[in-house]
């Protein structure tokens, strides 16, 4: 494996995800390099001393760079992977960022054999977006999901392994369509749950006055994650949808019965709904 000292890294994408990532790999590797087409952006990067240089080219960006992160949304992701073939015919190691990963690691898998990929998912993030929200702690001590590829040797994963490591993260390796169904329910689930009661919530607010002064901190750890960027979760659903659907048919099912609980008004059944909950998070509290 090549020494993490030794790389010059690029990074397409200076985002939270891929701008957190910037600033947490610097100090490890030799060169570290952003493609990003926002000109503020880079300038950002450039003068918070995040990269050491930062272009607009992807062409530029992949020409020297002995390894590339990629940190888009998915479907430019996806652009992006169709294009190194082309750009970088001499090959070079590839990871990705992406929240789905079975067409992400398809398209990194039809890579010619010049190239190393890994498919990558940090399970982190937060409801705000850009460079100014990145921080280079945000990976410690959180899951990062690696899925092999056909492009995955057994240098290029304990490459992937050992960026990962880097900044602070715990690898854990899942097969790309298992990744997706997990993280259907623990990720994307979630996100349309938030932005339902979110529209709930705003349509009664329009009616009475009373709704935003009253809600308190319950409310606002529970709706956060409805003002998480359109766009992203948009790439999601499109590369993700039946899992996604699966996961809310599963729900509204849990609803239907919870609804059908409350209305018998049985007080011992509703407690013990209750308790078997509160169960189950302190399972996953000590998971965690």
């Amino acid at each position: 494996m090549r020494p993490l000292k030794d790389l010059r890294v690029t990074v397409v994408g200076l985002g939270l995800m891929g701008g957190s990532l910037a600033l947490a790999l610097r100090p490890h590797v030799a060169h570290l390099m952003a493609v990003d087409v926002d000109a503020e952006t880079r300038q950002q990067a450039l003068a918070g001393d995040v990269v050491d240089e930062a272009v607009s080219s992807l062409a530029e960006g992949v020409r020297e760079a002995s390894a590339v992160i990629l940190a888009t949304p998915v479907h430019t992701i996806l652009e992006h992977v169709a294009d190194l073939s082309r750009l970088r015919p001499d090959g070079c190691f590839v990871l990705d960022l992406g929240s789905t990963k079975a067409q992400i690691c398809d398209a990194l898998s039809a890579l010619p054999s010049a190239f190393e990929a890994v498919g990558g998912h940090p399970m982190c993030g937060k409801e705000t977006a850009g460079l100014g929200a990145a921080e280079a702690d945000l990976y410690r001590d959180q899951t990062f999901v690696l899925c092999r590829t056909a492009r995955t040797t057994p240098a290029g994963e304990a490459l992937a392994v050992a960026l990962v490591k880097a900044i602070g993260a715990r690898p854990r390796f899942l097969a790309p369509d298992e990744h997706d169904e997990v993280v259907a329910l623990v990720s994307h689930l979630p996100y349309f749950v938030a932005a339902t009661l979110m529209e709930q919530a705003a349509a009664a607010a329009r009616e009475n006055e009373h709704v935003w002064p009253v809600s308190a901190s319950g409310f606002r750890d529970t709706s956060r994650l409805s003002g998480t960027s359109a766009g992203m979760l948009r790439d999601v659903v499109l590369t993700n949808r039946p899992a996604i659907v699966a996961q809310l048919r599963r729900y509204r099912d849990h609803l239907e019965d919870l609804v059908s609980l409350l209305a018998a008004g049985d007080e011992s059944e509703i407690e013990a709904w209750l308790a078997a909950r509160q169960r189950e998070y302190g399972v996953y509290r000590r998971e965690k």
